[in-house]
């Protein structure tokens, strides 16, 4: 067969997409490169590995998780069943907080905290993208701390590794929170495919999906120096209770709302 026909039999089953990308991920091709192969012959090894990667994907399992990395922000990331696969939307998050910090800030050498960091995508990519930036990656979760050190080894990005619970414990301030924290109901109906792999402690937050914001901001203000930025990704109808809260602890901050490029309220930024 050959990778036309592994595309064709691939798209039966699975969106294009992901067909490419279990293609090129087992060819050792980029993804786009695979238009220029179209006629050339796959191993029959590569066959058979092609096709157990289709059923188990069929048994309801997540690409990313399957091939263990995912590209986010031009960069490829680890990740396991112990961290959240990233979403575009986190991705817009992460641009947005750097035309804020650059907008903002006037220097450089700035202190981040990524808050419930899973895979560490945001500190990690931050830290890329701004390289002068002080970044520390937190979790509550070990596993997921180990994903975040395996990432930013691979990525050569040099941040700190912390266990907490939000910023519980922390004693040092910092210019910049930012979070993609859990934020569905407890009783919300989410994607099967997501319910039976992703980590539960990822992503529910209580009986009203909020319980994280309340806890980051009512101890926000301490942790914080007086030129600050915080950047939140939220739900997509989160947006009026999320600024409520912030206003709680907040009323003399600027508080704005982005959307996401589907023209969804996703990200909250709070400024001083």
């Amino acid at each position: 067969m050959t990778i036309e026909d592994l595309i064709v039999y691939g798209k039966k089953f699975l969106h294009t997409t992901n067909v490419k990308m279990l293609l090129a991920n087992i060819l050792g091709l980029d993804s786009l490169e695979l238009l220029n192969h179209l006629d050339e012959v796959v191993s029959e090894e590569n066959i058979e590995t092609f096709k157990k990667y289709i059923d188990t994907i069929k048994e309801n399992k997540p690409i990313q998780y399957l091939l263990g990395t995912v590209n986010f922000y031009g960069y490829e990331f680890v990740v396991n069943e112990n961290v959240l696969i990233p979403r575009f939307e986190t991705e817009e998050l992460v641009e947005n907080t750097i035309a804020y910090i650059n907008k903002l800030f006037s220097n450089t050498n700035l202190k981040v905290i990524d808050l419930g960091c899973g895979s560490g995508v945001i500190g990690i990519t931050l830290k890329k993208k701004l390289p002068n930036l002080n970044v520390t990656c937190l979790d509550i979760s070990e596993y997921a701390l180990k994903v975040t050190e395996e990432n930013a080894q691979k990525l050569n990005a040099d941040i700190i590794l912390l266990k907490g619970d939000m910023l519980n414990n922390i004693n040092e301030k910092f210019d910049i929170i930012i979070s993609n924290p859990p934020y569905i109901r407890d009783d919300e109906e989410i994607e099967q495919l997501v319910k039976d792999n992703e980590p539960n402690i990822a992503l529910y937050a209580g009986p009203d999906g909020l319980e994280c914001y309340k806890k980051i901001l009512a101890s926000a203000k301490e942790k914080l120096n007086d030129k600050y930025l915080m950047a939140f990704e939220i739900g997509r109808e989160q947006k009026e209770d999320v600024i409520s809260i912030a206003r709680d602890y907040f009323n003399d901050a600027t508080i704005e709302s982005k959307k996401d490029l589907q023209g969804n309220d996703r990200m909250i930024f709070i400024y001083n």
